[in-house]
């Protein structure tokens, strides 16, 4: 009988624990850090939603996206961004890089291959490709690009679109975000939120 006691006040003291621990880690420290990021960081907290100048969302700040046709062929009127791994391409679901070392035969091949597709596509030398332009990153989702990409892709963008290149340069220089607190890692320019200013730039 003392046993049988014993064993329910135990059982009794565990579901008690369980629920007052669900209760507050469970259901109260969400609530509490969901209401501290809707309050101090909204826009980061709602994924960094992107929206045009119609207030139509059209993609996240924190992911890239390809602006290429239905054949997969890049649209010249448009920045273009680094390759993607993931997936089809900036796959949210597939995040990966190729896996590839830097002496990979296939790598060294798409590596050119790309270098060469760009080149012509921008009207330049291959030797002004930068290295981003031709590589992936590691997630396979960076929305970023470096300001030399973007410089370089300026002319064509400027060109297709009957814009003064001048203008356009202006643009890319206007959306290039510094380091990290002032030394981590390189400045970078956001291609989906410079494509966005540019579609305001014509109106």
């Amino acid at each position: 009988m003392s046993t049988t006691r014993t064993a329910a006040r135990t059982h009794w003291v565990a579901i008690r624990a369980m629920l007052i621990f669900t209760l507050v880690l469970g259901v109260a420290y969400t609530l509490v850090v969901t209401g501290i990021g809707q309050l101090v960081l909204p826009a980061q907290a709602n994924g960094s939603v992107a929206r045009d100048a119609s207030g139509e969302v059209v993609g996240s700040a924190l992911i890239g996206q390809s602006f290429a046709d239905a054949d997969g062929d890049p649209l010249p009127e448009w920045f273009q961004p680094r390759p993607s791994a993931a997936g089809d391409g900036y796959d949210g679901g597939a995040s990966s890089g190729s896996n590839q070392g830097p002496e990979n035969a296939d790598l060294i091949a798409a590596i050119e291959e790309r270098k060469s597709q760009i080149a012509e596509f921008n009207g330049v030398a291959e030797a002004d490709v930068p290295a981003d332009a031709v590589t992936a990153s590691a997630s396979g989702l960076d929305p970023h690009i470096s300001p030399e990409y973007a410089l370089l892709q300026a002319a064509r963008v400027a060109n297709e679109r009957g814009l003064p290149e001048s203008e356009v340069v202006e643009l890319v220089e206007s959306r290039i975000q510094a380091r990290d607190l002032g030394y981590l890692g390189e400045p970078t320019v956001n291609v989906l939120q410079l494509n966005l200013a540019l579609a305001e730039l014509e109106g």
